[in-house]
């Protein structure tokens, strides 16, 4: 059987991602997942995680995170693309690489071990990073308080972009980035074209 495609969208908060995979997903019969929290585990783990009021340490943030994503890789992502079906997912590993190790400041050699220990080989055939000033993500979204990053700060923010524009430079066969700020038809059609290799004719 032929394995499934595992396309993973990434971004920062706001940048337009959750929608685009969600499109995409319908538009080549895919099964569309997110993280954290799409599993009946990783949904109690978001609860904590998102939770603003409880204080947690970078630490273990990203264990929580890594946990989740062990778990989902495992019982959903690997055996639904070993099965054939193809996978469209509202993040994926590099998320943690930007918002815990880039943004939070945990040892980045340390978490990508830890990150290939929760995950193995179950990895995207493509990231599209959908790129978006941190000014203009702000202006999109009402800011949560309650939420433990998006009350984070500006220059959180800015941490965590400059980190994902590392990561797809630093392997553009797997990386492609999409400018996010437009309107939703063009970046749309900058998506599909991204994607053209994944998806030859659309």
């Amino acid at each position: 059987m032929t394995r499934g495609r595992f396309v993973v969208f990434e971004g920062v908060d706001a940048s337009g991602k959750s929608t685009q995979a969600r499109r995409v997903a319908d538009d080549h019969d895919a099964r569309f997942t997110f993280e954290p929290g799409d599993t009946a585990l990783g949904a109690e783990l978001r609860r904590w995680l998102l939770d603003a009021s409880a204080p947690m340490s970078p630490v273990t943030e990203s264990l929580l995170m890594l946990a989740d994503r062990s778990h989902h890789a495992a019982t959903v992502i690997e055996p639904a693309l070993a099965a054939g079906q193809s996978i469209v997912s509202d993040r994926y590993w590099a998320s943690s690489i930007a918002y815990q190790g880039y943004g939070r400041g945990v040892d980045l050699a340390l978490l990508r071990a830890a990150t290939d220990l929760a995950i193995g080989d179950c990895r995207p055939d493509v990231t599209i990073l959908l790129d978006v000033p941190v000014g203009i993500a702000n202006e999109r979204r009402l800011r949560d308080h309650h939420d433990r990053f998006e009350s984070a700060d500006v220059a959180f923010h800015e941490r965590v972009r400059a980190g994902y524009l590392e990561l797809a430079a630093d392997d553009p066969a797997h990386w492609r980035i999409v400018d996010g700020s437009g309107d939703f038809a063009m970046v749309s059609a900058a998506v599909d074209a991204a994607l053209a290799e994944v998806w030859p004719g659309g």
